[in-house]
């Protein structure tokens, strides 16, 4: 098994670095699982980054399997990822970053306006996908839809 630290970083960083070494190692040909150390987090209630890769893992599941640490080695601190095949990691970094971005109701257009690196197309089918997925809703803000993160 092969380890990967992401101690010590941001949310996002932990995220980017986790995607590229999985995708390097998948594309190496490799099927030896990936032991994700992101540790447990200070406050004790789990850590943002161990929560916020769960969830990444999670919404890839066709592409890889994962087992909570606590599940395999008795170990919370740990995540340990089966790979399959590549991840797709543009799409599930813009999904995660409107969610956080609409914890208070935003418009499409303010939406497109924050997120300008992605087409609008890309963030538009991204809405869409995460409405879909009940992990945001439409309200009416006046005449104008607008997007809160559930």
């Amino acid at each position: 098994m092969i380890e990967l630290d992401v101690h010590g970083l941001t949310v996002g960083e932990a995220l980017k670095v986790f995607a590229e070494f999985y995708n390097r190692h998948v594309r190496s040909s490799s099927r030896e699982p990936v032991r994700v150390i992101h540790g447990w987090g200070a406050s004790g209630e789990g850590g943002k980054i161990r929560l916020k890769l769960r969830q990444f893992l999670a919404e890839a599941v066709p592409d890889l399997d994962w087992k909570a640490g606590e599940d395999v080695e008795g170990n919370l601190g740990v995540t340990i990822v089966y790979p399959r095949k590549a991840i797709q990691v543009r799409e599930v970094q813009l999904a995660n970053a409107i969610l956080e971005f609409c914890s208070t109701p935003r418009t499409e257009s303010k939406i497109g306006a924050q997120f300008r690196k992605y087409t609008p197309r890309e963030v538009k089918e991204t809405i869409r996908l995460l409405v879909q997925q009940r992990r945001m809703k439409e309200i009416r803000k006046g005449d104008h839809a607008a997007y809160v993160a559930l």
